[in-house]
């Protein structure tokens, strides 16, 4: 039987507003263990940062994480996937869009959570043992 998505994603999403300094949202994302937040412009969601994007757009760049906002680094293409997918249909869109996560929406397109390649993972090892 096929796994869906709504089994694998993690339900907890966390919100920052985009002039959230970096350091800021790097403590957030320790102090909640998540690795990623979804960026917003007032009530509209503007993009997605995650651990990996402050370290690599912005530390190894040499910019200020005191300085530095989301909105500055923000992955702005949000790729969403319905909670009734597959794993599967998961994975084949992270592949053909080079992404490591996705927003989870509901059928009526509204955030239910997120899926990651860890996610995925876990998903697969239990499904194994």
């Amino acid at each position: 039987m096929a796994r869906l998505v709504a089994d694998a994603m993690t339900r907890r999403v966390v919100y920052l507003p985009e002039d959230t300094a970096l350091d800021e949202a790097a403590q957030a994302m320790r102090d909640q263990g998540i690795g990623d937040v979804v960026v917003t412009h007032g009530p509209t969601m503007a993009g997605i940062v995650t651990d990996r994007d402050i370290v690599v757009r912005a530390i190894a760049e040499g910019l200020p994480p005191a300085g530095t906002t989301l909105g500055a680094i923000a992955t702005r293409e949000l790729i969403m996937i319905e909670q009734s997918a597959t794993v599967e249909e998961a994975v084949q869109a992270m592949r053909s869009r080079s992404v490591r996560r996705l927003l989870v929406c509901d059928a009526d397109r509204q955030v239910v959570g997120l899926i990651s390649l860890s996610d995925v993972a876990l998903v697969t090892s239990s499904a194994a043992a």
